[in-house]
């Protein structure tokens, strides 16, 4: 393997293979365009609620959180379909495993967004005499 010089060249080619990527994920996945657009009622809420810096580095987390474990997902069930394109257990196990890193993600963001989000909708209720 050769080693090759640093190019800049090269590494804003790598940003276009990234954005290839999320486009890719966002045309092909209907649960990555559920993720961003609850990422986006969680940043209007966050700036709706006036959250804390600390409450939005908990909010950026998560969402980044959801995303990698989406995008890992969805490449890793690529991977395994070009792999193997008969049903296979062996395969269907990584599958389910990959998808299990997304439910568990998101349950953590859902978590994290009733710890920081609960208090807030309920002083906004209380205070508006809402319930």
């Amino acid at each position: 393997m050769s080693k090759n010089n640093f190019s800049i060249k090269d590494r804003l080619k790598s940003f276009v293979y990234a954005y290839n990527g999320l486009k890719i994920t966002w045309q092909e996945e209907h649960n990555f365009r559920i993720h961003c657009i609850a990422a986006i009622l969680v940043i209007l809420f966050s700036v709706l609620f006036q959250i804390s810096r600390l409450e939005w580095i908990a909010v950026s987390i998560s969402i980044g959180f959801v995303f990698v474990c989406e995008l890992l997902n969805t490449s890793l069930e690529n991977l395994a379909d070009f792999v193997c394109q008969e049903n296979n257990p062996k395969i269907k196990r990584v599958k389910d495993i990959a998808a299990a890193a997304v439910i568990l993600s998101s349950a953590t963001a859902l978590v994290n967004g009733l710890i920081i989000f609960l208090p807030k909708i309920i002083s906004f209720c209380a205070a508006n005499h809402i319930f």
